[in-house]
């Protein structure tokens, strides 16, 4: 009878290790081409198929201007991120605002962030919008199983503003 409780137990522990937040990792790299002025960034989820937003992950934007007068002013320009969630935000957006990133690569942990953390077990989509004050505009959209049930990867690129973005997951 012991064992079986223990077994039981265990097979519980299991469980749980499945659930949003334990274990499970998820990185998002992100190269920024260098053309001038450094862009403006918004990664956040959505559900697929349905593309409800399900959370913000990361909002860089020029965040040294004195009391945040006027750095705001160009984050409309990330028109799907403003449409689904930044319309409605008070910024910063704690935990999930920065400052603006130089040309480079960047990683972002997702599995980490408040968002990953609170996502029901699903098939997601992590969003990746740039604009640049005065310039140009791209948007990548990469799947995402949470929690991941096994290693993957996805790529993709912007047309100018973005350079190549990886997704790897595992569990």
């Amino acid at each position: 009878m012991k064992i079986r409780m223990i077994s039981s137990a265990l097979s519980l522990i299991g469980l749980g290790a499945s659930a949003p937040g334990f274990a499970a990792d998820a990185q998002l790299e992100i190269n920024i081409p260098s053309m001038g002025k450094r862009p403006y960034v918004a990664v956040w989820l959505e559900k697929a198929g349905s593309h409800e937003f399900a959370g913000n992950i990361a909002v860089w934007y020029d965040m040294r201007k004195p009391n945040n007068i006027g750095a705001t002013k160009w984050l409309p320009d990330m028109r799907e991120w403003w449409r689904v969630s930044g319309s409605q935000a008070s910024f910063p957006i704690d935990g999930v605002s920065g400052a603006t990133r130089p040309a480079g690569e960047h990683t972002i942990d997702i599995g980490a962030s408040g968002a990953a953390k609170k996502l029901p077990p699903g098939n997601y989509e992590v969003v990746i919008e740039v604009a640049r004050e005065k310039g140009g505009h791209d948007l990548v959209r990469l799947p995402l199983q949470w929690p991941p049930r096994s290693a993957a990867t996805a790529e993709g690129s912007g047309k100018a503003e973005l350079g190549q973005v990886r997704l790897t997951s595992k569990p």
